[in-house]
């Protein structure tokens, strides 16, 4: 098994949650984040007074996912996810040793 966390744009959230619904992908988790890689921030104007962003809000997702299906995924959500522009964000997979549901006891792939 294998944990796929994307860390995208907020305002692509709905396009990739859509996406992974289309392949029949069971479950997501979406956590507000704040961040920067290359980009580093930016600078906006309010009332006439400039202000450093030095974390940009971006979206957390986290899907566990078989081995088998782990690349489709990633192809799902680079796909959707993806503008053209900087900050649109990365793709992290680590290994997931073992996974449970709380509420029947099941292990291991059936649990997700």
């Amino acid at each position: 098994m294998k944990l796929v966390t994307a860390i995208i744009k907020p305002h692509k959230l709905d396009d990739v949650r859509e996406a992974l619904s289309a392949i029949e992908v069971k479950g997501i988790t979406a956590t507000e984040v704040k961040g920067f890689g290359r980009q580093r921030g930016h600078v906006e104007l309010y009332r006439g007074a400039e202000y450093s962003i030095d974390f940009v809000p971006k979206t957390k997702l986290e899907i566990a996912v078989t081995n088998e299906r782990v690349d489709e995924v990633i192809d799902v959500v680079m796909k959707a996810a993806n503008t053209s522009t900087i900050g649109d964000g990365k793709v992290f997979v680590t290994n997931l040793e073992q996974a449970f549901r709380i509420r029947t006891g099941e292990a291991g792939e059936e649990a997700l």
